[in-house]
């Protein structure tokens, strides 16, 4: 299998991870009226690329892509520990544990090669950067395939929850591939590892004592 069709598996909405479980607070801004239409949902994605969290998963996906390339496991390690220090509320470390670790069954149960294990258990950003490397898929493709996966997620969770026909899901995430085209994540140095979306976080904290739900996070 060359790496072209092992980027498109690992990218797949249909990878086994249950990332399509997930809404990552957008269910909550949709309940209390703050996403309400395609436009709002676009502006919210781009903040999100652009200043919230999923840059520093990126970010986080980077450095455990290329310390497995070094075979520095030690470092992938530490930056996992990091990084579930780091997530700002239980529903989204839940969330990242859970998809993080499916991956990881996955792929043992795939590819023979050794991988360490994660005793407190592997976020999917690290995971995902991970085999990643191991199936030598080259690193802007890694960074564009984890961010176009997490907002095809996004969309299509918007797409049942506002809802938008499917046309508009498409259309927006045209729109939204011209702005990954121009992401600096793989230029953040360790001093810069840092996210601002303050929004983001009170979402995923209210989702939790959600009356009716329909995603987990």
């Amino acid at each position: 299998m060359d790496t072209l069709t092992k980027l498109l598996q690992l990218a797949s909405p249909a990878l086994p991870v249950g990332a399509y479980s997930y809404s990552e607070g957008l269910e909550t801004l949709v309940h209390s009226g703050v996403i309400h239409n395609v436009d709002a949902l676009e502006h919210w994605i781009i903040q999100e690329l652009n200043y919230g969290a999923v840059r520093l998963e990126a970010a986080m996906m980077l450095r455990s892509y290329r310390a497995t390339l070094n075979q520095e496991f030690d470092r992938v390690l530490e930056w996992n520990q990091w990084f579930t220090a780091a997530r700002e509320t239980e529903e989204l470390r839940s969330q990242s544990l859970q998809m993080g670790g499916s991956l990881l069954r996955l792929f043992r149960a795939l590819y023979p090669e050794p991988i360490p294990n994660f005793p407190d258990g592997c976020n999917f950003a690290i995971a995902f950067g991970l085999v990643a490397a191991l199936w030598e898929i080259e690193e802007s493709s890694a960074l564009l395939a984890y961010l176009h996966s997490w907002a095809t997620n996004l969309v299509s969770a918007g797409v049942k929850l506002i809802p938008l026909g499917q046309t508009s899901g498409q259309k927006l995430l045209l729109k939204l591939g011209e702005e990954m085209g121009k992401s600096t994540i793989a230029d953040l140095s360790d001093d810069e590892l840092e996210t601002c979306g303050w929004g983001f976080a009170i979402a995923s904290m209210s989702h939790e004592t959600l009356y009716s739900r329909l995603f987990r996070s």
